[in-house]
């Protein structure tokens, strides 16, 4: 076994980072950036984000008939796009739609809005049906590690409307387990802290997620020797540990 050293200030930076009012972003996180569609190469993600994206809408039929609406925003962007919302739509339209500066996935890299192809696409909310290569993602989407964010029943725990066109990059293993058992992001801390949960991938391999506090200023970690884990923030005072098993 070998010990991993963790810092709270690393609680505020990882794929798994929850981020809403209560949990605003920290004003170190600079994401490494690349375009999931050559096509559109202003609209970016998370570089790791961005090339599962891609896989994820070729395998449901390419970028014939999805269009990458809104990925990355500095928090210049988010400011302007929270301002002028407000003045064209109004304060209810805005609080519903828009994430405050600082409270926005997108800041993060991890996040996607998709729209269907059109020739004119709303920019707040782009249309994405449940059929045709848009639901052929949807179908998809767990399996590259992709939730779709803010569901009609999880409003009153997310604080957002439902929105079919935003989707969450969280890693394959957490998204399926998300899936399962009905969680969005707010609720999946909480699931992993009653105690560590074990799914398996598509490719047959098992995956272990579980919680670890960080109540002071840094916490310890054991795992196995060439273990292949990864370790998250969750942007709420704790770490989400991943724990591939062993490859025999």
């Amino acid at each position: 076994m070998r010990t991993v050293k963790l810092q709270r200030s690393q609680t505020a930076q990882g794929p798994l980072i929850l981020v809403n009012a209560a949990h605003p972003l920290a004003d170190s996180l600079d994401p490494q950036l690349a375009p999931p569609d050559a096509l559109h190469p202003d609209v970016l993600l998370e570089r790791q984000a961005a090339q599962l994206l891609s896989a994820c809408v070729q395998a449901a039929g390419g970028w014939t008939d999805i269009v990458p609406v809104s990925g990355w925003r500095s928090l210049a962007e988010q400011r302007f796009i929270w301002a002028d919302t407000w003045d064209k739509e109004g304060e209810a339209f805005t609080r519903k739609y828009v994430a405050l500066p600082r409270c926005s996935e997108h800041q993060t890299g991890l996040a996607i809005d998709l729209g269907e192809k059109a020739e004119h696409i709303d920019f707040i909310r782009p249309h994405f049906p449940e059929n045709g290569p848009c639901g052929q993602f949807r179908r998809l989407a767990a399996d590259y590690g992709f939730v779709q964010r803010y569901r009609r029943e999880k409003e009153a725990v997310t604080g957002i409307a439902e929105e079919p066109w935003h989707f969450r990059y969280v890693g394959a293993p957490h998204a399926r387990l998300m899936e399962d058992h009905g969680l969005c992001l707010e609720e999946y801390g909480d699931f992993l802290r009653a105690g560590p949960k074990t799914c398996a991938l598509p490719n047959g391999r098992r995956v272990t997620a579980s919680y670890l506090p960080c109540p002071g200023g840094e916490t310890e970690l054991e795992v196995p020797d060439n273990a292949c884990f990864q370790i998250s923030g969750h942007n709420d005072g704790g770490f989400i540990v991943t724990l591939w098993e062993a490859v025999s």
